[in-house]
């Protein structure tokens, strides 16, 4: 009996070739696992390419509710946003994916996990060290790195290998964005977006929207509805999560919400650039932060912020199964246990505009926030907390101008 691998399968070029390519070079049974995280349409036809490819089974899991529940909210929890403009829409993605794999390795037996990520990028390492954390015994098979005997260099070198199978199977010569996409985003790479000096060709390379400037020219009003950091209702009507990106990608996309250029630092060391689309996810960032605004204090504000961008370093580096992870999401979730009520705002035109935002347990004080503030806040107050406050800078100026009269 052959031992088995598990494919990382998308049904692309990529993995197509891999199927013959892992036959001929392993002697495997190859058995394709695709990890629908909201692809879409990307999942038709799927079934008859494996099996013409000559894959022995296809697994199609559907991991959507658990992507977003498990993996999507921790990050929105934590304001988690890399190098200040990225979501983490492919990275957030990997780590339920490497889990799935593994688990359909466990269940068939099988020995080895085979991806086909390039060696320049990220997700070679979010894969493995997913796997690594998980399954430490399955071998891993990366072919893009193994160029003794992966030899394509092309997409027509793929083709041609396809063919020289037997396999024939419709896919385009032209040349095209790399793409990933799942429910939280879609990233665009390649083309002219590999030179930073050239604008991006977004009559061409727009998938779930329109720029600002194609946007209607009236408002968009919504509300989100939040119980302890989780987003449960849209427009007042109660919704899974999944649910409610899916609303939010519609209505942010209609509007030109979500679009970024970003030149960004890969864990290998490289700067490269991508266009992401995150319109459902860019709103619903923005407001949970505005929610927040209200809720905690300035201290809990503050450490969350600086844990905010390590979480986000540490989930784009792919350490998603690790003790560093658990503990700094453990924080998160201890602070949004009061983070509940209802944010409203306009979308127009790229932008997000606050329209309201209330809490049964919003920490703003009217009273105290206003210019006639009453009992609890007395004006003369301030005069021995700025004493204090400001009496280091002030000893520091005093010594200071004695040092330079001494030295006349």
């Amino acid at each position: 009996m052959k031992e088995k691998v598990i494919l990382a399968y998308s049904g692309g070029l990529d993995t197509t070739a891999l199927i013959p390519w892992l036959k001929e070079n392993f002697d495997y049974e190859v058995i394709c696992c695709c990890i629908n995280c909201g692809q879409g349409s990307e999942l038709d036809g799927l079934e008859e390419r494996a099996a013409l490819s000559g894959a022995s089974k296809l697994y199609i899991e559907d991991i959507v509710d658990e992507f977003c529940d498990d993996y999507i909210v921790p990050c929105v929890q934590a304001g988690a946003v890399y190098e200040n403009k990225y979501l983490l829409g492919t990275s957030m993605a990997r780590p339920p994916i490497a889990k799935k794999l593994v688990e359909i390795a466990r269940k068939e037996g099988a020995v080895a996990i085979c991806h086909g990520a390039t060696g320049k990028g990220n997700d070679q390492i979010r894969f493995e060290l997913g796997i690594k954390a998980l399954a430490p015994d399955l071998k891993i098979i990366a072919p893009w790195r193994m160029t003794d005997v992966w030899t394509m260099q092309s997409r027509e070198d793929e083709m041609e290998y396809c063919k020289a199978h037997g396999i024939d199977l419709p896919f385009s010569m032209s040349n095209s964005y790399s793409r990933d996409r799942n429910l939280w985003h879609i990233s665009h790479e390649g083309l002219e977006l590999e030179d930073p000096a050239a604008e991006p060709d977004y009559e061409h390379l727009l998938v779930l929207g329109v720029t600002p400037q194609k946007a209607p020219d009236k408002e968009t009003e919504i509300s989100l509805t939040f119980e302890k950091g989780v987003p449960t209702a849209l427009n007042g009507k109660a919704m899974k999560v999944s649910e409610i990106i899916t609303e939010l990608n519609e209505l942010g996309g209609a509007n030109g919400i979500g679009i970024i250029d970003i030149v960004e630092n890969r864990v290998v060391g490289m700067k490269s650039r991508g266009v992401y689309e995150t319109p459902g996810g860019t709103i619903l960032m923005e407001a949970h932060a505005q929610l927040e605004e209200l809720i905690l204090d300035r201290d809990t504000m503050e450490m969350k912020k600086k844990l905010g961008s390590q979480f986000a370093q540490i989930v784009y580096e792919g350490k998603w199964f690790t003790p560093l992870r658990e503990a700094i999401q453990a924080f998160v979730e201890s602070t949004q246990e009061y983070v509940t009520g209802e944010v409203k705002l306009k979308l127009y035109k790229g932008n997000i505009i606050k329209a309201g935002t209330v809490s049964p347990y919003s920490l703003y004080n009217e009273s105290l926030a206003s210019f006639t503030t009453g009992d609890l806040y007395d004006h003369h107050d301030a005069d021995g907390f700025i004493t204090l406050f400001g009496l280091p800078l002030k000893v520091r100026a005093m010594k200071m101008a004695e040092a330079a009269k001494e030295n006349k």
